[in-house]
């Protein structure tokens, strides 16, 4: 798949827009390869809903107060398309070396674009991320230098946050949640951010997330999904 980049023709985001607000930084691997947990339950929809699940998330995040600017690291064209038509910057995955990389590398590029700001690396499979709830978050971060949330399985990560000119120190993946808290970043614990929590890997997963109320492309194609049989 032909790499996409966006950098040098789209203008900056908004850079004074919000001052003083996080950049949030979303990776997004190729539709193709996306979601692979989900494909026995929903066949050929699977690469959809990695997209659906996207487009839900990162719509959510820019409708965020906290959030002064959204930056998408992915390789995918037609990801880049949708999610660069919601507002965000999408930038190619230069480094091609998995998760990690492509987070630190997007934060490299949002502080070259926008300045030495908070930036936060967000999960990009919260399909009912609520603005609020992820508000509520950045706001208990900026108490720290570095800070994440865990998953609802209090296993994986799903936001980690690093202050002003602090780096960020992804090492998102399996275990995440205790190489963050060794990492030294501070675990957060705010009540009432399940939207923020619940990451969608698996039918179980997408299940719990449609009955917090995903966003519309979620719902929708998650209903189609269930013509050709039940989400289990």
């Amino acid at each position: 798949m032909g790499r996409v980049d966006t950098l040098d023709t789209r203008p900056p985001l908004q850079p004074d827009a919000r001052a003083g607000g996080w950049t949030m930084v979303l990776p997004l691997k190729p539709l193709a390869l996306a979601k692979s947990r989900l494909a026995a339950a929903v066949g050929p929809l699977r690469p959809g809903l990695a997209l659906a699940f996207a487009v839900d998330t990162a719509a959510a995040a820019l409708r965020c107060a906290e959030v002064a600017r959204l930056l998408v690291v992915t390789d995918d064209p037609l990801a880049a398309g949708e999610l660069a038509a919601l507002g965000a910057l999408v930038v190619p995955d230069e480094p091609g070396a998995g998760l990690n990389a492509a987070l630190r590398h997007g934060v490299r590029v949002a502080r070259e674009r926008h300045g030495a700001g908070p930036v936060a690396a967000m999960s990009a499979d919260l399909p009912a991320l609520r603005p609020l709830e992820l508000g509520r978050v950045l706001r208990a971060a900026a108490a720290h230098p570095r800070a994440f949330l865990a998953d609802t399985q209090l296993i994986g990560t799903t936001l980690l946050a690093a202050g002003a000119g602090v780096p960020l120190g992804p090492a998102f993946g399996g275990a995440s949640r205790l190489r963050h808290a060794a990492s030294g970043a501070r675990e957060l614990a705010p009540a009432g951010v399940p939207s923020v929590r619940r990451d969608v890997d698996t039918p179980d997963d997408l299940r719990v997330a449609l009955d917090l109320g995903t966003g519309p492309r979620t719902t929708a194609l998650s209903a189609l999904a269930d013509l050709c049989g039940p989400i289990r």
